[in-house]
């Protein structure tokens, strides 16, 4: 059985999904296209669990989740989100990076693919891929959303280091 819930973020209404196993999709609702076929509205103690780790990420209070992960992908996908989110929090990667770091060094291309198709945002940090230029490039929430992560968590780090 899956289950959703939507969330109101600062950066605009999330939907999450769980399947029992682990969360399967966060996406901006704005983007989202099909709930799987037995998917019902219910507030499910993972589902709260991943907004209060939202929640605190958008205070600049979470640098990581700890979130059980259900993604559906092709095992390229898989090794290109699991790369995703090995990117430390407030940092930058490129495309060729993130092929690199998922075993493909040539498959920048594909490595866009995988990343355009991330089932869940932001735990699976793909607002964190930029051009090789430094520009930053397409992301699903749109680039004000992005350009907003980015400057939160820019903001975060700057916080920390002025405290201590």
């Amino acid at each position: 059985m899956n289950y959703f819930t939507d969330y109101a973020s600062p950066v605009g209404t999330l939907r999450i999904v769980e399947n029992g196993r682990g969360i399967t999709a966060i996406k901006y609702l704005k983007n989202f296209r099909v709930l799987p076929a037995d998917a019902c509205e219910k507030e499910t103690p993972l589902l709260k669990q991943a907004i209060t780790e939202l929640k605190a990420y958008f205070a600049g209070q979470r640098r990581h989740f700890d979130l059980p992960l259900d993604e559906q992908g092709t095992d390229f996908q898989k090794r290109v989100w699991a790369a995703l989110r090995e990117i430390p929090y407030g940092q930058t990667r490129s495309y060729k990076q993130i092929a690199e770091a998922a075993g493909s060094p040539h498959g920048y291309r594909a490595t866009g693919m995988a990343n355009n198709r991330n089932p869940i945002s932001i735990i699976t940090p793909c607002h964190r891929v930029i051009g090789a230029d430094g520009t930053l490039t397409g992301y699903g929430g749109g680039l004000d959303i992005k350009k907003k992560l980015l400057e939160l968590e820019a903001s975060t780090l700057v916080q920390k280091d002025n405290q201590g």
